[in-house]
């Protein structure tokens, strides 16, 4: 017998299985067939076509912005969002240290640094206490801009990430930033039908970026979005990720360096079909949320429910266990028995890239890196 047999037990019961159950997987139960068909019909395969236009819609729509450009995948989107940001080369962007690595990807990719501030450790994201702090410390406002007292460089975005699908407090960090003229971008890869204090993540800060990649709540195969109210964030997206190439009958002519980023119309045709089902997937999300709280209330192992402020999507469910050996343990036994977890990601300030990049205390951090496991949190 081994000691997380119940738990293995009551996943399998779950999901109604003894084969292996992965963390999680998508979902086909409805058009998604039938406008791939279509869009294979129409001949209209890449990054031009009517489900493109259709599938931006119907983001801009559920989540309540006013725009929304689709790209090839979650961190082109963020990518996009740090330039339209006005990110350069050399300047500094804040974020959170528990992310994917993406998240700082994308800020190299501009040759930007990223700096690292502790989370919250209900919530997951960034923290409000922590960056005031950092801030009233290490930078100061002059000529409206915002700089590193010790670096010396430009502090130019805050990227907090809605981990999992709770969202950060995004009120307190919005007053924190507009206190320091600091843009806002909002990492939502993961928050896809997720609110707070019922307004959608993503639509807080200036731009937000959402991720459709295979392992989401709704995928496109791989695919991104850039939501904004902002018209003229809006055009120049869409300029920048089409090549920023000037429009003419025939003529090739471009204005600027621009990326291959938009979203095949293939692709959106998959995350049209998605999305008519979305709200049948928030509903069994929140069954299957309710499912392991309940199994979980009276036991030494916690089940992460997030802050009182958010209304999460419960994209992946996650359990804390009391060490990093109790977690080794949970992860070997529940693999082994064909039960698919996994732990939170590897501190970004430990990666090879970014271990010399600025940071604050990151005690919360690291607890949560030491004990925090992902438990299978497919549609049922």
């Amino acid at each position: 017998m081994g000691k997380y047999d119940d738990i293995i037990g009551f996943i399998k019961k779950l999901y109604s299985t003894e084969d292996f159950i992965p963390l999680h997987a998508p979902r086909f139960v409805g058009n998604e067939k039938k406008y791939v068909a279509q869009c294979i019909d129409s001949t209209f395969v890449s990054s031009v076509g009517a489900f493109v236009d259709k599938f931006e819609r119907q983001i801009s729509e559920f989540t309540g912005s006013k725009y929304a450009v689709a790209t090839v995948n979650g961190t082109a989107a963020l990518h996009i969002s740090l330039i339209l940001s006005g990110v350069d080369k050399d300047d500094e962007v804040i974020t959170q240290p528990l992310t994917f690595i993406a998240t700082c990807n994308a800020i190299s990719y501009i040759g930007a640094h990223p700096v690292f501030v502790d989370v919250d450790k209900k919530s997951l994201g960034l923290s409000v206490e922590k960056l005031e702090d950092f801030l009233q410390k290490n930078a100061e406002v002059r000529e409206n801009e915002c700089f590193n007292k010790n670096t010396k460089r430009r502090i130019k975005a805050v990227v907090p990430m809605h981990t999992f699908g709770f969202s950060a407090d995004i009120d307190g960090l919005i007053k924190v930033c507009t206190k320091y003229n600091i843009p806002l971008i909002e990492d939502a890869a993961e928050s896809l039908g997720s609110y707070y204090q019922d307004k959608h993540t993503g639509t807080f800060g200036s731009l937000g970026a959402f991720s459709f990649n295979g392992n989401k709540i709704i995928t496109t195969g791989g695919g991104g979005m850039i939501v904004t109210d902002d018209e003229c964030l809006a055009k120049k997206a869409k300029h920048i990720t089409t090549t920023a190439k000037i429009r003419h009958p025939w003529e090739y002519d471009h204005d600027m360096v621009g990326y291959n980023y938009r979203m095949p119309n293939i692709n959106a045709a998959l995350g049209c079909a998605q999305m008519e089902v979305l709200p049948e997937f928030l509903k069994s999300k929140q069954q299957l949320a309710n499912e392991y709280k309940s199994f979980f209330k009276d036991r030494s192992i916690q089940f992460l429910q997030g802050s009182e402020e958010s209304m999460p999507n419960h994209w992946l469910n996650a359990v804390v266990l009391s060490s990093l050996e109790e977690r080794n343990n949970f992860l070997r036994e529940t693999n082994d028995q064909g039960v698919m977890t996994r732990p939170i990601w590897k501190l970004m300030s430990r990666v090879k890239m970014f271990q010399n990049c600025q940071r604050t205390n990151l005690d919360n951090a690291e607890w949560l890196e030491s004990r925090v496991v992902n438990i299978p949190s497919s549609v049922i």
